[in-house]
């Protein structure tokens, strides 16, 4: 069964872009057991802006600053390529699910994620 092996914990290290994003780096590995893609360890050190949902009102209002756990590993995923796309996009939706997502925000982010995502994957 799916569920975070650590607690994410994080300190932030920049202020806000022009967007409206933070960063934030990992004090400790977080560490998912995904049933899609097995073990994934995000190290200590890395650096996320969680969920990149454009600050839109009702963008942001429907699926940001939502699911930071899930957000770090996909923002991994996303930079290491370690997995194909679709695959780190479904741990996503998977991992948000464990993260107490409700589905249909689950599925915006998921629908974001694939439709606007391909930019930023492979650390693009």
């Amino acid at each position: 069964m799916s569920r975070f092996l650590t607690n994410l914990e994080v300190e932030e290290v920049s202020d806000t872009d022009n967007e409206g994003r933070g960063a934030w780096k990992l004090l400790k590995p977080l560490v998912y057991l995904s049933d899609i893609a097995g073990i994934i360890s995000v190290p200590a050190g890395f650096v996320t802006d969680f969920a990149s949902v454009p600050r839109v009102p009702i963008a942001f209002w429907l699926t940001g600053d939502t699911a930071h756990p899930a957000a770090v590993v996909h923002d991994y995923l996303y930079v290491t390529g370690d997995l194909p796309r679709p695959v780190a996009d479904a741990v996503l939706k998977e991992a948000s699910a464990v993260a107490g997502v409700p589905a249909w925000r689950r599925w915006m982010m998921w629908s974001a994620v694939r439709l606007f995502g391909s930019t930023h994957f492979g650390g693009k």
